[in-house]
């Protein structure tokens, strides 16, 4: 079994079985802090299911405007840290000598959690960070039947959720409906970290005509890291925050929440949504 599920023996209970309870095996996910570093210098530290390290910490400096392309970062590294025995659990990321370094002061501490990705930040002028993509003017239009699809096909990708029941997912579609890839972890925003991550290091941005579909709510912070790299949709299986919806009108991005087919809520960009 790989690090992002282990197996313990629980106590199940079934009060409408017989016997009441047994003692079974059962899978977890994951949970283990990653620490990014710029120059060996700490960054941040984020809770997180291990997998797909390099592009979890090249997503979260895209998400934070530390950098917007491949050639933004010289060396991104999984290094041995302190635990023994050692999990690598640090990321060290060289920058591009022209790529200004992450400004860290109190206002802006990048302690993170599986739960929520900016809720160390110390105001809220440290929160918002503006995309240098516009994405007002993408042309991308999608049949709702195949925006509605998406859950399933997302949900049909999702090998480590169907063991532990316990992961968060995102996924990156074409306006076709095809799934480009998908990555699952404890913390949805570490799972759309780690897409955004993949597809800097693809050299995919902006991801014109694009949607990103994420298993639960859309939050302020989720609708940010899409806008952050170039995405004219995103997509949640639940619902949006007000943060969130008005975060994608100012953007010109269009936003789906409650996506389950046969319906959804359309709340911004309306006009991408074909019938």
């Amino acid at each position: 079994m790989g690090r992002n599920a282990t197996r313990r023996t629980v106590v199940s209970v079934n009060l409408d079985g017989s016997p009441a309870s047994r003692r079974r095996p059962d899978e977890l996910a994951a949970e283990e802090p990653l620490e990014i570093r710029i120059r060996k210098q700490a960054l941040a530290v984020t809770m997180r299911t291990p997998g797909h390290d390099i592009d979890l910490a090249m997503g979260f400096l895209l998400g934070e405007g530390v950098i917007g392309r491949p050639d933004d970062v010289v060396t991104a590294q999984l290094c041995a840290g302190t635990d023994t025995p050692n999990t690598y659990n640090v990321v060290d990321v060289v920058l591009d000598p022209r790529v200004p370094p992450p400004v860290t002061d109190p206002s802006r501490n990048f302690y993170t959690t599986s739960s929520c990705g900016v809720c160390g930040k110390a105001s809220i002028d440290a929160v918002r960070t503006r995309s240098s993509y516009d994405v007002t003017g993408d042309p991308l239009e999608i049949p709702a039947r195949v925006l509605a699809g998406l859950p399933g096909k997302l949900r049909a990708a999702q090998r480590t959720f169907d063991r532990t029941g316990g992961l968060h997912a995102a996924g990156l579609f074409t306006a076709a409906g095809e799934l480009l890839v998908l990555r699952e972890d404890v913390g949805r925003h570490n799972a759309v970290d780690k897409v955004l991550g993949w597809a800097l290091r693809e050299g995919r941005l902006p991801l014109t005509g694009h949607v990103l579909l994420v298993s639960g709510r859309a939050s302020f912070e989720l609708t940010q890291k899409a806008w952050m790299a170039g995405l004219p949709m995103l997509a949640a299986v639940s619902a949006p925050s007000t943060l969130a919806v008005e975060l994608a009108e100012e953007a010109g991005m269009s936003l789906i929440g409650f996506l389950r087919d046969p319906r959804m809520n359309i709340y911004t960009g309306a006009q991408r949504v074909t019938f």
